[in-house]
């Protein structure tokens, strides 16, 4: 099994539980980040009973949130539906899958989580979307959503701490490596050597579970590329079923630009790359269905570097990033591949590669993306929000000039500031030089 920091926030929300919470739990994310899967790990191994329904796969389930909503009858109704069940007070979890499926059993939600007497889990694929954006005729708007009674969580595919886990780096390793982050020593080359190889794998397989538990097994980079290529393959279905109309063509085309623009100087996305000639007027809708699908990390241009960057965010200036940077460098192909791994890779590809997979590390440690770009000559990758005042965070594929980090630390005097290389660490005053896998102690 892989371990996966989510787990702790179950157990996190299952202690709540147990002290008068009455919040279910849903999980949103991607397909194939292994949200069904988690649940499944937990509910077998932190209760007594561990009840999963499947709206897709069993469609007759959805038979059980037919009729009264209240707990009993939802409850003596699943023991009709499913032989041999286990309804253990206080030591029960119920995963009700692709709950987009069941619009009764996502307005239920309320109902059982006021019960008390079994822990639920939802979760399905393109919860994101709003129900008037998708187009599968099975998926329906339930009557009522029960705004207080979930608790929301969002899944990523694995991060690069989490990488390191399923190759067998532990805690003491890690901690070890952040030693260097949180002094002012240098980090011994031949230990930078080491992860930095490591991270160019990162950006090569990504973190998809099934590819990392694939690649962690047989270490054959054909099977990455294949099980990438499979799961992209899905991604483009989902578009097809779920996309409404003439939004199933845009929504696709936007997508394929979004590596095309990262391969470009300017890394802005320009509705011209999708289409020429074209505005937010013909592809806005694509890009948030995009959004909201999780497939792409969206990053906004701020016009002041000021806390709440939200309320400076210029929402016409953006980029996009694809939500795992495996998935990435999979449609860039084996070559481009080879070249990340032998870090032999140029041009302006090279800077788009490495940007995607910092932005993809900043999401997952929570943060909100922004960047700052407020002339035509300086250009911060990326700002963010950390202890109250605004940091940046200045990405080089290599080891180049910071004219744009100093220019901000001259005009704002952030406390600390970040600029991520391929070398080693290194500081001088207010800057802080990292190689790219320390991103991960951000």
């Amino acid at each position: 099994m892989l371990k996966r920091k989510v787990y702790d926030e179950l157990l996190k929300w299952k202690k709540e539980r147990k002290s008068g919470l009455k919040k279910c739990l849903m999980i949103k994310g991607a397909r194939q980040v292994g949200k069904s899967y988690i649940v499944k790990a937990f509910g077998e191994a932190e209760y007594k009973s561990y009840i999963p329904i499947d709206f897709h796969k069993q469609p007759k389930m959805k038979e059980i949130f037919t009729g009264e909503l209240t707990p009993d009858e939802i409850y003596k109704r699943m023991t009709a539906y499913i032989p041999n069940i286990q309804l253990i007070a206080g030591d029960t979890l119920i995963f009700l899958d692709e709950i987009q499926y069941c619009a009764n059993a996502r307005t239920a939600i309320k109902f059982l989580a006021e019960d008390m007497r079994y822990d639920v889990i939802s979760s399905g694929s393109l919860l994101g979307l709003s129900y008037s954006d998708d187009d599968d005729g099975l998926v329906e708007a339930p009557a009522s959503i029960p705004v207080g009674y979930e608790r929301q969580i969002t899944m990523y595919s694995l991060d690069f701490e989490e990488f390191l886990w399923a190759y067998g780096y532990g805690a003491e390793a890690i901690d070890y490596l952040k030693e260097y982050f949180e002094s002012d020593k240098q980090i011994p080359e031949s230990i930078h050597d080491k992860y930095e190889s490591l991270f160019r794998e990162y950006m090569v397989v990504g973190g998809m579970p099934e590819v990392v538990a694939d690649f962690a097994k047989h270490k054959d980079f054909n099977r990455v590329a294949n099980i990438q290529a499979d799961i992209l393959a899905e991604y483009q279905d989902d578009i097809s079923k779920h996309a409404k109309g003439r939004e199933k063509q845009y929504v696709r085309m936007c997508y394929d630009a979004v590596p095309k623009q990262l391969a470009k100087e300017i890394k802005k996305f320009q509705y011209s790359t999708v289409e020429k000639g074209q505005t937010r007027r013909k592809f806005g809708g694509s890009i948030k269905w995009l959004k909201d699908a999780n497939l792409v990390n969206t990053s906004y241009n701020v016009h002041e570097p000021f806390i709440p960057l939200l309320a400076n965010a210029n929402e016409d200036q953006f980029k996009l990033y694809i939500n795992d940077t495996g998935l990435l460098t999979c449609v860039y192909g084996f070559d481009t591949k080879l070249a990340i791994l032998n870090n032999t890779i140029k041009g302006n590809a090279k800077g788009g590669i490495y940007e995607n997979v910092i932005a993809e590390c900043l999401v997952k440690k929570g943060y909100t993306l922004y960047y700052y770009k407020p002339d035509d000559t300086h250009e911060l990758e990326f700002v963010v929000e950390k202890n109250a005042e605004v940091i940046p965070v200045e990405v080089k594929a290599g080891n180049t000039a910071s004219v744009s980090l100093n220019s901000f630390i001259d005009k704002f005097s952030p406390s600390v500031a970040y600029k991520l290389i391929g070398g080693r660490n290194g500081k001088v005053g207010v800057k802080i030089t990292l190689p790219h896998y320390m991103v991960m102690f951000l």
